[in-house]
Formats: C-alpha cells, sequence, structure tokens
C-alpha cells in the first residue's frame, strides 16, 4: 500500500513538474517577442481640436477621434466605480490577470458551451489596455498569452491609477466617443464631473458592445444593460438597497452635445482648418486639442448666404 501511494505521489510530482517546465517554457517563447509597452508612462492620447464662433458657440471639431482628455484626479469617483463594477471589481488586488476570474470564467463557459450561449471572457482592465495600445482585437490564444504578459509587466511599470487613466480616456464607447469625457458630453451634453450614478452606469455597460448597447439605437437594451451595472454596484457596496431601486426605475434621459454645424459656414470653417493647419501642422490640430476662437457670426453669416444665393437666382432669371 506504501508503495501505491508512492508510486502516486510520484505521478503527481512529475504532472506538476511537467506542467511547471511547460508554462515557464511557453512564457519565455512569448515574452521575447512583445511590443515594447514603456511609452505608456508618457502617453497622451490624441484629442480633437474645437472651432468656436465669436459668439462662443461650438461649429466645428477638427479630429481623428473625439475624444477629450481627462486627467485620473479629475475623474470622479462615481465613474470610476461604475467602471470597475462592470469591467474589473478586483483591479486592485490583482497583478494584471485576475486568477479568481479566469476560473469563473472557465467553470461559466463549460455551461455556456454545452447551452450554446455567448462565451464570457476574464479580461482585466489592464489587460484590455494591453490589447488596445499594443496587440490586435485577434481571438486567439496566442493574443491571450501575449496580453497576460504584458499585463503584468504594465503593472510594474505603471501606477493602478495611470492604469485606470489611460483606460477611460481610450475606450471606445459608441457614437463615435472615445473616452468618458467625450462620451459624457455625446450621451449628456455635461462635464464627467456632473454625471450622477445612473449615467455613469450607461457608460460603464457600453465597453462590451458599444453599437448592441448603444442607447440612441435601442434605449431598451441599454437600459437593461445599465441596471446590469447598478446591479454590481450595489453587489459591490458602492449603492444602498434603496438607491438601487430608485435608480433602475429611472429612465435613460439623453441629450445630444450640442454643435451648431451651419452648411452656410462649411466654407469658412474650411478655410479655418486650411490656416491652422498651415500654421500649426496636421498632427497638431487632429491630436493636441487646441481651442480655436473665430469671428464669425452665424447669424450675419446665414443672412450673408441667403443673399449671395438670391442674388445669384435672380441674375440667373
Amino acid at each position: 500500500m506504501n508503495k501505491f501511494f508512492r508510486n502516486i505521489f510520484i505521478l503527481i510530482t512529475s504532472f506538476i513538474l511537467l506542467s511547471a517546465i511547460s508554462i515557464i517554457s511557453v512564457l519565455w517563447t512569448y515574452s521575447n517577442d512583445l511590443p515594447d509597452y514603456k511609452f505608456l508612462k508618457s502617453y497622451k492620447p490624441p484629442v480633437s481640436s474645437k472651432v468656436y464662433s465669436g459668439n462662443g458657440d461650438l461649429v466645428a471639431d477638427f479630429s481623428q477621434e473625439k475624444r477629450v482628455f481627462v486627467p485620473f484626479n479629475s475623474i470622479p469617483k462615481n465613474v470610476i466605480n461604475a467602471f470597475l463594477s462592470a469591467e474589473d471589481k478586483n483591479f486592485f488586488k490583482h497583478p494584471g490577470v485576475d486568477a479568481k476570474g479566469v476560473i469563473r470564467a472557465v467553470i461559466n463557459n463549460i455551461s455556456n458551451i454545452l447551452s450554446s450561449k455567448r462565451l464570457e471572457g476574464a479580461s482585466t482592465i489592464t489587460q484590455q489596455v494591453a490589447k488596445n495600445f499594443l496587440l490586435t482585437n485577434e481571438v486567439s490564444l496566442n493574443r491571450k498569452i501575449k496580453e497576460a504578459i504584458l499585463a503584468f509587466r504594465i503593472e510594474r511599470a505603471l501606477s493602478k491609477e495611470r492604469i485606470l487613466e489611460l483606460y477611460l480616456n481610450q475606450i471606445y464607447l459608441g457614437s463615435g466617443a472615445y473616452g468618458v469625457a467625450a462620451a459624457s458630453l455625446e450621451y449628456f451634453d455635461k462635464s464627467i464631473k456632473d454625471l450622477n450614478y445612473s449615467e455613469a452606469a450607461l457608460l460603464a455597460a457600453l465597453p462590451k458592445a458599444p453599437s448592441r448597447y448603444n442607447p440612441y439605437r435601442d434605449p431598451d437594451i441599454a437600459k437593461f444593460r445599465r441596471n446590469l451595472v447598478l446591479k454590481n454596484l450595489l453587489d459591490n457596496n458602492y449603492l444602498t438597497s434603496e438607491w438601487y431601486e430608485k435608480l433602475t426605475k429611472e429612465e435613460i434621459i439623453l441629450k445630444k452635445n450640442k454643435k451648431i454645424y451651419l452648411e452656410d459656414a462649411q466654407y469658412f470653417i474650411e478655410d479655418v482648418r486650411k490656416s491652422v493647419i498651415e500654421t500649426l501642422s496636421y498632427d497638431k490640430v487632429y491630436k493636441q486639442g487646441f481651442n480655436i476662437n473665430t469671428p464669425i457670426d452665424l447669424n450675419l453669416q446665414t443672412i450673408a448666404t441667403k443673399s449671395l444665393r438670391d442674388g445669384l437666382i435672380a441674375y440667373d432669371k
């Protein structure tokens, strides 16, 4: 009997050693072929330049991606809590990869496969930063391994606050909005410092599927997803039961960012665009977020355009 248990012990020990060697071998292989992540320490995302009329009305913006950069210390707690509850509740505890989350996803996915349901992911916010900045959207085991290794490295190089700052300013949230500040303007026409928990939860609901959960496209499914995030906030003790019940009953009230873009001013705006690009360069105008004040009076511009159009029509007669 002792010999039997000794053989079992040897088999188990051998299996563990072989598994460890295999894992180390895989990690070593992938570690030698990864993109450089160190630029993330000083990375500044491209932000749009905005054009204002003489009355202070926003008339246009020049951008490759609609984004307003917000430093971490200016992002309110309710927004941070909503995204952590929706995407990575253990963010401040794990070293880049959430082992508990991975095990939970594996167990749940066995059931999902059997019932033909959508597979559940287990990417932490740090892994999403690695994917969004350094990798592709390829769905493969290779990418997941690289993503995990990069997440560990990023966690050692950057603070948790910096990682969150990168994530919350880079993430795509639908309707052309990148980052929480641009999304707050796009959906509610307000600064993120003025968002309530219901609005913050809606934004936090969008990263999983920005098009599907877009409240302009389908308010009902957006509300359903928002309420799931509110439930996570309740479970994580950010909301009381009474507050949660109240918020889940609220309808989604949208107010699109006000931008006065008149056809009558398009030639003027194009002249402004060419002029500032010639003065500053294309990259600066489209990536560094200038506020461009112009003397244009939109009312007078409309009157002038109408007069010109009427004059041309009369001349043709």
